[in-house]
């Protein structure tokens, strides 16, 4: 069973783009450009992606991208009216996470530094230690320490943050309302808003990977392929059929999977063309 404590960084789904990152550093990206988030393509000596989600509404849509250098430093391109993209002086940072109006990173001490949206708490995570993974729903923060144990900070209205029990974990991920942890064991874990089935991971083994999207829960099992539950009005779970895979990312609306060899399936909301990767090749395992 594998046991990388940090969550995929290779592909990354937002509300309504893709971003993926290839094995020569460089990085892909396809779906909506509204705020300039697809401009990466002079992005260089990229080590890890990931992509601002947020819930489907009418009042939402704009989105961020971000990307991890190898020298430790951030780049981010796209919406910036929280000043979620203002991570120019970030040094030392060795994991990101990018959620609904901010951006989070890890440091190479394992503490954690936050820009951005702040009205529900999500940026408070001045005082982890520790960490060495994040993750970033709507408006919640999630981190995973390196004991195992979870800590979260921001919206709690549907205890999407009580994840303090929680032990034995090695990756995490967060939805819009909902937080999900992988365990050593290969069994799942998930707390918050489950009135699409989004939680309803009690029974799922041998998993190596997961995603949350907004309404759904990505697995990825040891042998490659994949399961999904929770809201699948635009096919976004509709996984059952997929085969060597090696890393999920999962979106509002649509779910990726990157193959063995380098290519990446998705399905789901195609309305920006964010599924339109069938002839992406070379992205990183």
């Amino acid at each position: 069973m594998g046991t990388n404590r940090l969550r995929n960084l290779t592909i990354a789904a937002g509300l309504r783009h893709t971003v993926g990152l290839k094995t020569d550093g460089t990085v892909l990206a396809v779906g909506d450009n509204r705020c300039g988030q697809c401009h990466v393509g002079d992005w260089r000596r990229i080590v890890a992606v990931d992509a601002g989600n947020v819930h489907m509404a009418a009042n939402t849509g704009n989105a961020h991208t971000i990307g991890l250098k190898s020298d430790g430093t951030v780049v981010a391109v796209g919406w910036n009216q929280h000043h979620q993209c203002d991570v120019g002086d970030w040094r030392d940072i060795v994991a990101v996470a990018a959620g609904w109006c901010r951006t989070v990173g890890v440091k190479s001490d394992g503490t954690v530094v936050a820009v951005g949206r702040n009205r529900e708490g999500e940026c408070d995570v001045g005082g982890w230690r520790d960490i060495v993974a994040v993750a970033a729903g709507d408006w919640h923060t999630v981190g995973l320490k390196k004991n195992g144990t979870v800590t979260a900070v921001g919206n709690n209205r549907y205890r999407q943050c009580d994840v303090g029990g929680w032990r034995d974990v090695t990756a995490i991920s967060a939805g819009y309302l909902h937080t999900v942890g992988l365990k050593s064991d290969g069994t799942v874990a998930a707390v918050g808003w489950n009135r699409h089935g989004q939680c309803d991971v009690g029974r799922w083994r041998d998993i190596v990977a997961v995603a949350a999207g907004s309404y759904h829960t990505v697995g990825l099992k040891f042998d490659g392929t994949v399961l999904a539950v929770g809201g699948n009005t635009h096919g976004q779970c509709d996984v059952g059929g997929w085969r060597d895979i090696v890393a999920v990312a999962a979106g509002c609306a649509h779910t990726l999977g990157v193959k063995a060899d380098g290519t990446v399936v998705a399905v789901g909301d195609n309305a920006y063309g964010q599924c339109n990767v069938g002839e992406w090749s070379g992205i990183r395992r």
